[in-house]
Parts: C-alpha cells; sequence; structure tokens
C-alpha cells in the first residue's frame, strides 16, 4: 500500500502506522477489531494527519457493519476503492480472496454489487496465505501450492480476482500461475489514487517525509521497512506506539496486571 501511495505522491509527509502487536487482524474477533481500529484511528488524528488513507480491509470490513469510529479527518475506505475498480473492469464473474475476518463480513460483495447488482461475486477465505507472506515465503512450491488449492475453492470461473488482503499482491505470481488470463486487481493501486486525488484537492506538498510508527518490536520492523521501500535514511524516522489493552467484553471490569 504504501510503494503505491508513495509513487503517486512523492512529496507528501507520511505517518505509516503498523498495529503489530496484534496482528493477524484476520483472526480477530468483531468487538475486538472494533476496539483496535478506534485506537488506531485515534492515534493517527492526535498525530494531527489531514487524511487517513486505511491500507487495512480487515478493518475496512468490520467497519462495514460497525461503522467508523467518530473522527475529525476524512477515512479513504480501501473496499470502497477496490469496488470502484472492479466495476470499472468491466468484469461479470468476481471473486475475493481475504482474511477469514474480511470474507466472513461479506462486505466486498456487498461493495461491489452496490456498484453494479449484475455482477455475481465470490467470496472465499485463505488464512493460510498470511503466515507464508509474514515467513518471507514468497517463492517455490509451498507458497504456490498454497495458493492454488485456495484458487480452487472458487466454485465457478472468474473474470478477476481481488487481493483482499495486504499481504496476497506479494504472491502475484502464483495467482497468476493459478488463474491464467483471470484479471488480478490489487485494491492498493486504487486506494493510491483516491489518496492522490485527495491531496490535489486538499493537500499541502510537505518534503516526503515518512514518519515510520509500530506497536510491535522496532528493529524488525525497520530492517522489514528498508528491504521494501528502498529507505533513504534523510527522509525517514522510527519510532513505536503504546498498543491497545483489548477488553474482554463478556468479562467484569478490570485492569491489566502489571
Amino acid at each position: 500500500m504504501l510503494r503505491a501511495v508513495r509513487a503517486l505522491l512523492p512529496d507528501e509527509d507520511i505517518v505509516y502506522y503498523a498495529d503489530q502487536a496484534h496482528v493477524p487482524y484476520g483472526d480477530r474477533t468483531p468487538d475486538e477489531l472494533v476496539q483496535l481500529l478506534a485506537h488506531n484511528v485515534a492515534y493517527l488524528e492526535a498525530r494531527g494527519v489531514d487524511a487517513i488513507v486505511m491500507g487495512c480491509n480487515t478493518s475496512c470490513a468490520i467497519a462495514a457493519s460497525r461503522g467508523w469510529p467518530a473522527t475529525r479527518v476524512p477515512i479513504l475506505d480501501l473496499i470502497a476503492a477496490a469496488a470502484d475498480d472492479v466495476a470499472a473492469s468491466g468484469a461479470r464473474r468476481v471473486g475475493v480472496i481475504g482474511t477469514l475476518a474480511t470474507v466472513g463480513s461479506g462486505a466486498y460483495g456487498r461493495a461491489i454489487r452496490a456498484c453494479d447488482p449484475a455482477i455475481a461475486v465470490q467470496e472465499v477465505a485463505a488464512p493460510a496465505l498470511v503466515p507464508l507472506v509474514e515467513s518471507g515465503l514468497l517463492s517455490g512450491p509451498i507458497a504456490r501450492d498454497a495458493v492454488a488449492a485456495a484458487c480452487a475453492k472458487f466454485a465457478a470461473p472468474l473474470d478477476a480476482l481481488v487481493l483482499a488482503c495486504t499481504h496476497y499482491p506479494l504472491l502475484d505470481a502464483h495467482f497468476a500461475s493459478a488463474l491464467g488470463d483471470v484479471v488480478r486487481i490489487d485494491p492498493a493501486q486504487a486506494q493510491a489514487r483516491r489518496a492522490a486525488a485527495f491531496s490535489g484537492q486538499h493537500g499541502v506538498p510537505g518534503g516526503g517525509h515518512i514518519d515510520y510508527v509500530t506497536t510491535g518490536d522496532l528493529e524488525p520492523y525497520r530492517h522489514a521497512v528498508a528491504a521494501i521501500m528502498q529507505l533513504a535514511a534523510e527522509h525517514a524516522t522510527f519510532a513505536t506506539a503504546p498498543s491497545l489493552w483489548l477488553k474482554d467484553p463478556n468479562a467484569a471490569a478490570s485492569s491489566p496486571v502489571a
């Protein structure tokens, strides 16, 4: 997502916030996701951002059913951006592959059909793919076979497939091998165009600085980001942010044990 945004907005100052303390979001309960989304939005608002470019499909999926947290800044919805791209593609038979939470919400199907009710949508969960990407297994037979097994779950032929998890485009070569001529849609590209349009209307160009923030371990995050983004040190800083203590909605009110 960040690479797509940066390619279109090289001079914008960006706060890139990664809630690594609570991943994978796709395995979280709806109540947990609501808490995390509210915390993340509040953090970014407190940082003084002009807009929140949501890069998490699962967060957008829970917002589709539970609503977005109250905030003074606009939130650009990743699923809405992707649905516009699907409708523009002309595809009639569309597959969506994502996390358990995203697929279970049905948010993609609703958003796509809202753009064009004639589009037939199939949604398939592929939770096994996220750990592969997290562990760096992007090539070879393990990744290839896992993608092929996930694609085999679609019951009917497809014209297009939405890669509805930010991890999945890193496995694009395997999706291409498994699906042949099926058009693959990366929501990050549509979201980046929305961010660029917003910036053109409202933004004030900065110095192209990126503040990388994580709720997890800083050094592994620093190394991963540096490898992916090919950083120029003078245009980036790294920091940690407090992670949220998740409340159990079924438990009596209590405080975390120190």
